[in-house]
């Protein structure tokens, strides 16, 4: 059951709620959906020593991929710091790399919402033009 934009988006809300941020203040949510129409949620969870923190959108990822899902169609992203507006919330590029890993980067599909009625969509190819992924790895 494909939901639509809007519905991602409160999602990632939702998951927002649940960041573990104490050092950054940011939080950060992320919905991402399956060809088949499942959602897996994220948040971000920092950590004292920095380098192990895992943004919102791996933790989204690697829930799903934990679970079997490997075919994915679009992720929406929220961040911001308590008490301010929301503004668009890019992934960084180590979850730009992930996302490459998973997904079409012609037809993935990133959802940055500054609320659910004010969000972008763009393209995984957009967003990391001319990447690396794993065809660049096949047997020639």
């Amino acid at each position: 059951m494909e939901r639509t934009a809007g519905e991602l988006v409160r999602l990632a809300y939702e998951a927002q709620k649940r960041s573990y941020s104490p050092y950054s203040g940011f939080a950060t949510g992320a919905a991402l959906e399956t060809a088949d129409g499942q959602i897996f949620l994220g948040c971000n969870v920092e950590n004292a020593a920095y380098s192990p923190t895992n943004c919102a959108e791996r933790t989204a990822f690697f829930k799903a991929v934990s679970e079997g899902a490997r075919s994915f169609m679009r992720i929406a992203i929220v961040g911001n710091r308590a008490n301010e507006a929301g503004n668009y919330c890019p992934p960084c590029g180590v979850c730009r790399q992930v996302m490459r890993e998973f997904c079409d980067p012609e037809h993935f599909e990133v959802l940055l919402a500054k609320s659910p009625q004010d969000y972008r969509i763009v393209l995984l190819k957009d967003l990391l033009p001319e990447s690396f992924g794993p065809e660049h790895l096949e047997e020639v």
